[in-house]
């Protein structure tokens, strides 16, 4: 046998023998019964076809003519859903499930593969196929105009009017806030150490709003403006969702929906030494129609006081954090929750006795934090990722006879 054929037997034999390997390493991951997605949030929205008079899904090509829409939700944590540092971490670790980008990146049009069931009901096996209609610059808008507003080749709006350069259907129930919930409302065992905890849907359901304001009430104000140029003014509503009020990147502006109202009261101004000094900060989620804090467990408010001497040495302090605390290793559990109901108020003492003679200030500073520092060093984010916002800090001057 001619040398060079023989070559060219023995490669084809290889290349074969490597493709039978690979497609029976296939067959074998997947092999066991295949089990269809159950749960609201194992499944991404499917895909949507552009709407008649469009040329994208982008909210990019949405704020060409609703440019007051686009320049708010530009504002908005839904437009930093898929980038956030954080969230982007979390992606990254091998105990991340597949379903967790589905809120962050709600349309199929926005993903990669196509999750297809999962093997033997494990949500680490899922059943993926290449997604013919992937767009990655769609994805990287996170919660833009069309996760919301196109169904079935239409843009779903408040009017349907027939003057849009696009076809639009009105849907004011497919616009409740049911569509809120659908993400805002995710709480189950997904792991015995991995847990989504994101209960505002039901403290809402749970408390004194349900069924008179919703969360489009307060997160989507009502406005009167032109909704496009030369359209005239009408109702409408604002789209930078205000929530905590903490960016995703380090001087961003964000919009801010503080439920919290704070009620400091006054300080004598004169004490004598041995005297106490004995102060009471009252707060109370007087606005939110949830618990506050709310959504990600993480989350929690830190209400500190701080007496400093005319040196500006600190010569007491106190903390009273509000939140939950959670323990995730070995099992996920819930260990404490202080998180104040709608209408609850509380109140936070600070009391010292003054030992000294001289001029002293009071500081009582409100922090609301989204991670504790701990935790964004596990995640590896730098500094340009704010852990936090002041939201209420005010001094008291006194003096020790």
């Amino acid at each position: 046998m001619n040398t060079r054929i023989a070559y060219i037997i023995a490669l084809g034999t290889v290349v074969l023998l490597l493709w039978q390997c690979g497609n029976n390493a296939t067959q074998q991951q997947q092999t066991g019964t295949i089990t269809p997605l159950q749960n609201s949030w194992d499944i991404a929205v499917p895909h949507q076809e552009i709407p008649e008079g469009l040329t994208s899904l982008s909210a990019a090509s949405c704020g060409a003519c609703h440019q007051e829409h686009y320049k708010e939700w530009q504002t908005s944590t839904h437009a930093h859903a898929w980038t956030d540092l954080q969230f982007q971490s979390e992606l990254k670790k091998e105990t991340s499930p597949f379903m967790c980008i589905n809120c962050h990146i709600p349309l199929q049009n926005q993903q990669e593969f196509i999750i297809k069931g999962l093997i033997d009901g494990d949500i680490y096996k899922p059943v993926k196929e290449k997604n013919p209609h992937f767009d990655r610059a769609l994805q990287q808008e996170g919660i833009n105009c069309a996760s919301c507003h196109v169904r079935e080749g239409a843009v779903m709006g408040p009017t349907g009017t027939e003057k849009a350069p696009h076809r639009t259907v009105k849907n004011m129930e497919h616009l409740s806030e049911n569509l809120c919930i659908s993400c805002h409302n995710a709480n189950a065992v997904i792991t015995p150490t991995l847990a989504c905890s994101f209960e505002t849907g039901d403290e809402w359901k749970a408390g004194p709003y349900f069924g008179n304001q919703n969360c489009i009430s307060c997160h989507m104000p009502e406005t009167h403006r032109e909704v496009m140029p030369g359209f005239g003014e009408r109702k409408s509503r604002f789209h930078n969702f205000p929530g905590s009020g903490i960016p995703k990147v380090k001087g961003a502006e964000t919009g801010m929906l503080n439920g919290f109202a704070f009620y400091p009261q006054e300080i004598i101004t004169k004490y004598k030494v041995g005297e106490r000094v004995e102060y009471t900060f009252k707060v109370k989620n007087e606005h939110a129609g949830h618990r506050v804090p709310t959504g990600d467990p993480e989350r929690f408010f830190i209400i500190r006081f701080e007496l400093r001497n005319a040196l500006d040495s600190l010569v007491a302090e106190q903390e009273h954090r509000i939140g939950e605390e959670w323990e995730w290793h070995p099992l996920a559990k819930k260990l404490t929750d202080n998180n104040l109901n709608p209408g609850e108020e509380r109140s936070f003492p600070f009391s010292t006795e003054m030992k000294e003679k001289g001029s002293y200030s009071l500081a009582v500073i409100v922090t609301k934090h989204r991670m504790n520092e701990e935790t964004a060093i596990y995640n590896k984010l730098g500094d340009d990722y704010p852990l936090f916002i002041t939201v209420f800090e005010k001094e008291y001057e006194f003096s020790v006879r």
